[in-house]
């Protein structure tokens, strides 16, 4: 951090439950309640018949890879990510849904071990295991020092955002969000006397309106604050108009960056009046690595984003953009090729919002395709 800007680390979705829990010191019970997968040591299977052997009760550090050495080299101020797993030993799935991510609370290690500040929660994994497993979500990683955001034991907590102090009168402040489009059910919406999620019904200019109420409420003189909003679909690089007027709106209200995910790849990137929307993060930590389909969008490359932002104004001084692969359940830094292809594809599809993507702003040390 400097006196007149601060840098963040901001990731998509990171997912640490099902197959990864596996591979991880603690794995819970490796029962599945999927309709076509029964045991998550199954997902480790297939990423191994795609990249060969994954050790087995790996460190904490293990899935970060070479993430933490490009978080000690660049060492933001807040790191934030979106957390797509639920932390329990609950044994109750929620009902009808298709896909359950739990990860066991002893492997909480593995986010403390990237100096996570800040989760959001607001997203379709979150109660996975129900109330119970969300409750044991939050005790888990408070517990851990890691702040959340976006869902609590019922509507006050659930709309209270992450403050991150970084010194007298300099605070980061993270509203987490989840849309109905992006899978999050109407009824995991949290309640004055139920648990759940800080849920958005749509994208109209009275929703942006009233989370721009509670910004006001909160924000002082100094305070940078992120909406941080899971929303759209998981393929595809299309971004809906009422996503932009939305963004704008709260951009336009006194947030500073709208950190956008659900996407299982990257989306665009704009600029509006000086203020940045990521409109999807992409995957960052999965057990996607042996699921085959959808490849045109290389869904098992990742982006680190570290804006730096003038602390006065909000607005994007610099946005750097470090590559990144899964590979054995690791991330791991890009090929110069995998980089390009990233570039490419980003640049392609952020131009229409006037964004241009330079490849001297990807600094991750590359390594070559082993």
């Amino acid at each position: 951090m400097r006196g007149d800007a601060i840098t963040l680390f901001l990731c998509g979705d990171v997912m640490t439950g099902r197959g990864v829990d596996q591979i991880l010191r603690h794995p819970s019970a490796p029962e599945l309640h999927e309709p076509s997968m029964r045991d998550a040591r199954h997902y480790v299977d297939l990423a191994e018949g795609v990249n060969g052997p994954i050790p087995r009760g790996v460190d904490a550090g293990y899935v970060w890879g070479d993430a933490l050495r490009e978080l000690d080299r660049v060492q933001p101020a807040v790191r934030i990510i979106n957390l797509e797993t639920t932390i329990t030993t609950s044994d109750t799935p929620w009902p009808g849904k298709p896909v359950h991510y739990r990860m066991h609370p002893t492997n909480v290690d593995c986010l403390t071990a990237a100096h996570v500040d800040v989760c959001a929660l607001a997203n379709n994994h979150v109660l996975d295991y129900g109330y119970a497993g969300l409750l044991d979500t939050l005790d888990t990683l408070h517990d851990a020092g890691i702040k959340t955001a976006g869902a609590g034991r019922d509507l006050a907590e659930a709309e209270r955002p992450a403050v991150v102090e970084l010194s007298p009168g300099a605070r980061v402040i993270v509203f987490s969000l989840g849309c109905k489009n992006s899978g999050v059910p109407d009824v995991w919406s949290a309640m004055p006397e139920r648990s759940g999620v800080d849920y958005l019904p749509d994208l109209s200019d009275a929703t942006a309106d009233r989370v721009l109420d509670r910004v006001a409420a909160v924000r002082q003189r100094g305070d940078l604050v992120i909406a941080s909003i899971h929303w759209g679909s998981n393929w595809g690089y299309d971004v809906p108009g009422a996503y932009g007027r939305f963004a704008h709106r709260l951009l336009d209200g006194g947030v500073a960056l709208v950190h956008g995910h659900s996407s299982h790849h990257p989306r665009p990137v704009e600029l509006h009046n000086g203020k940045l929307i990521l409109y999807g993060c992409g995957d960052f930590l999965t057990d996607y690595e042996g699921i085959s389909g959808h490849g045109e969008y290389r869904g098992d490359l990742a982006l680190m984003y570290f804006p730096m932002l003038e602390v006065e104004t909000g607005n994007l001084l610099e946005l750097r953009m470090t590559p990144m692969r899964v590979r054995r359940f690791q991330a791991k830094f890009a090929s110069r090729d995998e980089a390009e292809w990233l570039r490419n594809t980003l640049q392609r599809e952020s131009q229409r919002f006037g964004s241009w993507v330079a490849a001297a702003r990807f600094m991750g040390d590359y390594s070559e395709p082993e």
